[in-house]
């Protein structure tokens, strides 16, 4: 299972191993199914027909048994798999954009630009996308930063970090951080005005949004950062038993195990403490008691805690688990951490929270900190919502009224400041 052991991929290129791995399904079956996904992904299916629902979960099933024989055969992990899949979906080109792919130091990004004349320097957005460590590529954000860049009219930077299973904590951070500085030193180049740049993200890049823009408080050489926008953020992997992780640990494409998956690869923590982690056995006493007043399920409103919720922490402390996985604990994996004098200092935020998210109660805590400093907030909550669901707002088979609103919600935000 992904649990039990390490996802790895062999250096076997697409088409060598095609042509030569012996299983049930054959090479020209394997094309076609990836085809045939892609196009449904894409272009959607014409109509509700039960005979349309069936070939989409056939194709969808077909695709995760495919899955388990590649990884079963030592060819590539499930996660990889996910991978080859994100980096096949079309990009859409928009004749009112110039897009442009180049490097900001080491770092792709892709920068998208309004043709139409300004009369003035337009707004910037710097975009970190979510993925887990693992999805979230230029491409397969094209789309979405295509949409924000033109219904904002705005100058938008989208940053391809570095991902598993090649890269590690902490390169996604060093990488948003490091590029939107360059960014921000460069406006002038870019036609964007100073005054007005946000820096937006969803989950894991929502998370690194609140990371950056802590780093970039006091910087005198940089414009101040206008505005931080967090769509589903993670803020903290340290209390992993507030009311949403307990829930929604089944809530399909991210359950509580894909979540910990995630989290145990790219942070570097060994898989053998997979059930301290979740339980918060590894948190130290002192510990706890000094970030209780802001990782605590008393922070989260009665409304948001079913009844009967009890958070399972289980002791006793073990003190191996802390000392390995310390890092849990630094700013740059839990930004609701962050100094009081640091937080006071933030720019205004636009918060975004899905109620079948494992991760909702993240934004209810940030929301808190950052109102209890005095930060200006905004907060939309997505009844119908789930975690990844942005990133849906315009395919057609895999559709979700809840990415509509999100998109519109945000857009309506920005045009606002």
């Amino acid at each position: 299972g992904w649990r039990d052991k390490e996802e790895g991929c062999r250096p076997v290129a697409l088409d060598h191993w095609l042509c030569s791995i012996q299983c049930p399904t054959t090479r020209p079956n394997v094309v076609d199914l990836f085809g045939k996904f892609l196009q449904l992904f894409d272009q959607g299916l014409s109509g509700g027909s039960s005979g349309n629902q069936a070939l989409t979960r056939d194709t969808t099933q077909s695709l995760s048994s495919l899955a388990e024989i590649f990884e079963k055969l030592g060819i590539c992990s499930k996660l990889r798999f996910l991978q080859l899949l994100q980096n096949g979906v079309r990009v859409k080109r928009d004749a009112r954009l110039v897009v442009t792919d180049l490097y900001l130091g080491t770092t792709p990004v892709r920068l998208f630009q309004p043709k139409a004349a300004s009369s003035g320097p337009r707004r910037g957005i710097i975009f970190f996308p979510g993925g887990g460590g693992f999805l979230g590529s230029l491409d397969s954000y094209h789309n979405l930063c295509s949409q924000l860049a033109v219904e904002t009219d705005s100058v938008l930077l989208l940053i391809g970090y570095r991902k598993l299973p090649d890269h590690h904590y902490p390169c996604i951070f060093q990488d948003c951080l490091n590029t939107s500085i360059l960014f921000l030193k460069g406006l002038k180049t870019y036609g964007v005005d100073p005054s007005r740049v946000v820096i937006c993200g969803d989950s894991l890049g929502g998370g690194n949004v609140a990371c950056v823009i802590q780093h970039l408080v006091g910087r005198s050489d940089l414009p101040r950062i206008r505005a931080q926008v967090l769509i589903y953020p993670i803020t903290q992997v340290i209390n992993l038993q507030l009311p949403s992780h307990q829930q929604n640990r089944n809530v399909p494409f991210l359950s509580q195990k894909i979540m910990m998956i995630c989290m145990l690869k790219y942070l570097v923590v060994n898989f053998h403490w997979w059930d301290t982690i979740l339980r918060g056995a590894f948190i130290p006493p002192d510990i706890w008691r000094k970030y209780s007043k802001w990782l605590s399920s008393d922070n989260i409103p009665k409304s948001f805690r079913k009844p009967g919720y009890q958070p399972e922490f289980h002791g006793p402390f073990n003190e191996a688990a802390y000392l390995e996985n310390k890092h849990l604990f630094d700013i740059t994996n839990a930004p609701l951490l962050g100094d009081d004098e640091v937080i006071a200092q933030l720019p205004e935020a636009f918060l975004v929270s899905c109620e079948n998210d494992v991760f909702r109660d993240d934004t209810l805590l940030y929301m808190k900190r950052l109102k209890d400093q005095g930060v200006p907030v905004m907060w939309y909550h997505v009844e119908d919502g789930f975690h990844g669901s942005l990133i849906f707002f315009d395919k057609k088979f895999f559709f979700f009224p809840c990415a509509l609103k999100i998109i519109n919600a945000v857009i309506s935000y920005i045009t606002s400041i």
